[in-house]
């Protein structure tokens, strides 16, 4: 009786919530899914608009991802509340977009938000439309209640109600952006690229901003090119500045290792506490490298520490989750950060950074002798809290940024090389399927959204790093078809689009969270074209370019990724060709030189030839003479 009683409980439950439920219940997306009770009557992107212009109603459009604190903020404080849920219901179709589903619907918007705020947007990003989909209203986080820095939903909504269904709507003013539509060659070098850099550069903190601090991945490799090729100590300088700061201060993690998404603060002390795999991916390359030319242990440890905390927390199958939230039962940073009496057990000072709990930053310029023993002590000490929620979408390009993080770690241990050998492997099985590429899924679902540029820009770049290591033909056989796909999908009239779903969203150049798909493609077309001595793919780059060089002389060291496909295609790249076993075995030696466009080619012969995208300069057995020639 009893159990029947209790299958009587559970079948009324499973009733309820399936009456209560929105329409993202249907959906994929694990941040969806977090909405599907709101008592909000969201619906996923298509069926909104489709909605929404059948019915003559205006759009609310909420995007957001599923660590995001204040997402969370808003979904508790706003999107939870049943007034404002009966004005937005009663007035609005609204529409909840997973930015990491669909970032070429974010991409769109957060262009809109630069326009028209002047400043970055970011997440929760919210905007309300006209049925066509013409923005009226547009901002980033907004209160339930009117606060000192912006006006509640519970007046804006129905204000922006009475105005549509009066025809009296606003007018979404955009700022004014100068166009520099004649550059000229000089205002594009690599020295005048430094120049701005160092402008825009925080000699007091180390890095890019006055307050919140990016790791700005792109920026900083941008910036090792550019004290290369230029020969710039300062420049250097603060490459390693920036790389100790990171590595040191609160954006890491001392305890497990990885890097949290930003610093809230301009000196790096206190992170916003989610870790994403693209941060993760991004930087390894960067410290490798950095590891590469001074030998400095901290660089190596905090490759093989990021690497592990990964393995750890959010691999599985050999693919990689997306990221992990801030909060643990909504509380920002509960499991990262120590009480008084935790940090007792070890030798570090106890002084409270985040409210009344103290999240470890190294003041010094390096680890302090009893580190490895205090880092035991706090492990033991997380191993009984609760671990940040993980979101476990396997996203195509993120998956691919790792993979080219993997295999540029390789020359640090060799056994990353097989972890992404495997992860490629997988990814593969996965996401590509009879000739198409997809975007993303859930390890038990079959993908369905067909990838986007990213995707395709990001997996590219993982198998040109691949070929770089195990000089297999197949994969620059791959990489010919994937470009080949790519151009058809999102190449239409010298335009690059993030996506060929027919919403024309055009890619832009921002690097500021991950680096630019299109810029990456840009990297990999004439990476490519330099590899195979096709000229095509370097005229392909170059009618691109005609396009994005008006951005380009306006934005200069703010868009680093093209920045550096414009100085490989400008200053050539070069190729040293020999056989896979000479390149294997000197590979650490051609990776430490100065010049920073050097690729490896395997050929038959024994001896070693250097060659750009139209010439070749010298044969020989001897390396290090051919090394000598390098710019």
């Amino acid at each position: 009786m009893k159990k029947i009683f209790l299958l009587v409980i559970i079948s009324q439950l499973f009733f309820y919530e399936s009456i209560s439920a929105n329409e993202l219940k249907f959906e994929t997306s694990p941040y969806l899914q977090a909405h599907k009770n709101d008592p909000l009557n969201w619906y996923p992107w298509e069926k909104g608009i489709k909605k929404a212009l059948k019915e003559n109603r205006p759009i609310f459009l909420s995007i957001g991802y599923s660590t995001c604190h204040w997402c969370h903020v808003m979904q508790r404080e706003s999107f939870k509340n049943k007034s404002l849920a009966k004005l937005l219901n009663k007035n609005f179709v609204s529409i909840k977009v997973d930015r990491e589903e669909m970032p070429q619907i974010d991409a769109l918007y957060q262009e809109l938000y630069l326009k028209v705020k002047g400043r970055r947007g970011g997440w929760p990003l919210t905007l309300f439309l006209t049925p066509s989909r013409e923005v009226f209203y547009i901002g980033s986080y907004i209160p339930l209640h009117k606060e000192s820095y912006a006006e509640g939903l519970d007046t804006l909504v129905p204000r922006l109600a009475k105005a549509f269904y009066t025809n009296s709507l606003p007018t979404l003013q955009e700022k004014p952006r100068e166009l520099f539509e004649n550059a000229t060659e000089d205002a594009l070098n690599a020295k005048s690229l430094a120049e701005d850099l160092k402008e825009s550069y925080d000699e007091i903190y180390s890095g890019f901003g006055v307050s919140k601090k990016f790791p700005e991945a792109s920026k900083l490799s941008l910036m090792m090119d550019l004290a290369a090729l230029n020969h710039d100590k300062e420049l250097e300088s603060f490459a390693y500045e920036m790389l100790d700061m990171m590595a040191l201060r609160g954006l890491y993690d001392q305890v497990e290792g990885g890097f949290f998404r930003y610093s809230t603060d301009a000196a790096w002390e206190i992170p916003h506490f989610e870790k994403m795999l693209y941060t993760q991916a991004e930087l390894i390359p960067l410290y490798v490298r950095a590891y590469q030319k001074t030998k400095k242990e901290l660089y190596k440890n905090v490759v093989e520490e990021t690497i592990a905390m990964l393995e750890k927390h959010y691999k599985k199958n050999n693919l990689y989750y997306s990221a992990s939230n801030a909060d643990t039962n909504e509380k920002e940073g509960a499991y990262f950060t120590f009480t008084k009496e935790e940090i007792a057990q070890t030798e570090f000072e106890f002084y409270p950074n985040f409210k009344d709990q103290m999240h470890i930053n190294i003041e010094d310029e390096k680890r302090p002798s009893y580190f490895k023993v205090a880092r035991e002590k706090l492990l033991k000490v997380r191993e009984k809290k609760e671990y940040p929620f993980i979101d476990k979408k396997i996203n195509t390009a993120w998956n691919a940024l790792m993979i080219e993080a993997l295999y540029s770690a390789s020359v640090i241990d060799k056994r990353y090389a097989n972890m992404a050998d495997e992860t490629l492997q997988k990814l593969t099985s996965l996401m590509f399927e009879r000739g198409v590429l997809y975007h993303q899924t859930l390890l038990d679902r079959v993908p369905t959204q067909k990838g986007l540029l990213e995707d395709y820009s990001f997996f590219i770049a993982a198998l040109l790093a691949g070929y770089e290591v195990d000089y297999d033909a197949k994969k620059l056989d791959f990489v010919a078809y994937l470009l080949e796909k790519a151009k058809e999908k999102f190449y239409k009239k010298g335009i690059w689009y993030l996506s060929d779903d027919g919403l024309k969203i055009q890619a832009g150049l921002l690097d500021k969270y991950y680096v630019s798909p299109l810029s990456k493609m840009m990297q990999n077309i004439i990476i490519f074209a330099s590899l195979k001595g096709k000229l095509s793919y370097e005229k392909l780059f170059l009618e691109s370019m005609k396009v994005l060089q008006s951005r380009f002389a306006e934005k200069k060291s703010e868009v680093p990724a093209l920045a550096r496909a414009y100085l490989m295609q400008k200053l050539q790249i070069m190729i040293i060709k020999s056989s896979s076993k000479n390149l294997m075995k000197n590979r650490e030696l051609i990776e430490s030189v100065n010049y920073p466009f050097v690729l490896r080619k395997k050929e038959l012969y024994q001896d070693y030839l250097v060659c750009s995208l139209r010439r070749c300069y010298m044969k020989t057995s001897n390396l290090k003479k051919i090394l000598l020639t390098l710019p």
